[in-house]
């Protein structure tokens, strides 16, 4: 049977140690034998979980020998790493176990050099912390999770759950995987080079910076045809020059900036409204319906309608 140990650090949020122990323990074989053995594991006597506190059946001894280790969030994720962990870790990952983090957990998975030089993702609101942290550490926001082979993170909540049966898959096909699935009200087909469905802001501008007005009229007029030239020709700049203060101050250029801006729109549209597709691309400044749908999926990486499905 395959043994999959989670390690609860102080700290950890509920939900992502919760989610590995319920799939895990959950998951069946086709003559009906659990596919897992799962343990819960902790460096002290009593974890701190936030609304309460936990006592682990085994300690730092129960990551050894195991098949899989799970790593799940912590509610500070730049909290350090103590020396026991970390070695614990690193002394499970030259035995070849399987190392998983859910959410904020690629943070103290990270905090150990394992990660180094390999692909790995979390909650976007916190990649760009992970990425100033970790830098050698490649951190892609906008998928569900990703597979190195030993070493997997995901994205947060419920990214946690198609990790897990992503493993569960490669442990024991498909069949099981989605019967595991179906258990935990989950669809199976959510890969993860899926977007994780949201549009990230792009930094906002310092307070005060001669951008503030800008980024409002361009948020006001989305539904125009807006040129560079006609965003340079609102803020009383050269293109170049307005080119060069959108790199320094927000990171990106004014027309992809402006695109992020119409799909954040769409998506509310999307989610508030019952408007048509075509009436919504329209509304958010596309001049097809066909060129709507194919930038909102390039960027969420789902089409309109699914998104609506989903969030409506």
């Amino acid at each position: 049977m395959h043994t999959v140990a989670v390690l609860a650090l102080d700290q950890v949020i509920p939900f992502d140690l919760s989610t590995p122990i319920e799939v895990f323990s959950r998951t069946r074989l086709p003559d009906g034998r659990p596919g897992y053995q799962v343990r819960v594991c902790a460096e002290r006597d009593e974890v701190d979980a936030g609304a309460f506190a936990l006592r682990a059946p085994w300690g730092l001894e129960g990551l050894q020998g195991v098949d899989t280790i799970i790593v799940p969030g912590v509610t500070d994720p730049t909290a350090p790493l103590s020396p026991a962990v970390r070695d614990a870790l690193r002394s499970a990952a030259a035995d070849g176990t399987r190392i998983a983090s859910v959410c904020a957990g690629t943070f103290p998975l990270a905090a150990t050099g394992l990660l180094d030089g390999l692909r790995v993702t979390t909650h976007w609101r916190a990649a760009g912390l992970l990425a100033a942290l970790h830098p050698d550490v490649d951190v892609d926001p906008d998928v569900l999770y990703v597979d190195n082979g030993q070493f997997l993170t995901s994205a947060g909540a419920a990214a946690g759950m198609d990790l897990c049966l992503h493993m569960i898959r490669r442990d024991y096909g498909s069949a099981v995987a989605a019967d595991a699935a179906r258990l935990s009200v989950m669809p199976l087909e959510r890969e993860g080079g899926q977007a994780q469905f949201i549009v990230h802001d792009h930094a906002p501008a310092p307070q005060g910076s001669e951008l503030e007005p800008l980024l409002t009229w361009l948020r006001e007029n989305l539904a125009r045809d807006l040129t560079l030239a006609d965003i340079a020709a609102q803020s009383g700049t050269s293109t170049r020059t307005l080119i060069r203060r959108f790199r320094e101050q927000m990171g990106t250029t004014p027309l992809q900036w402006l695109h992020r801006a119409r799909i954040r729109q769409a998506q509310h549209l999307l989610e508030t409204t019952d408007h048509s597709v075509e009436r919504i691309g329209g509304q958010v400044g596309f001049g097809s319906a066909t060129t709507f749908r194919d930038r909102f999926k390039r960027t969420t990486g789902v089409t309109p309608q699914t998104y609506r499905r989903t969030f409506s």
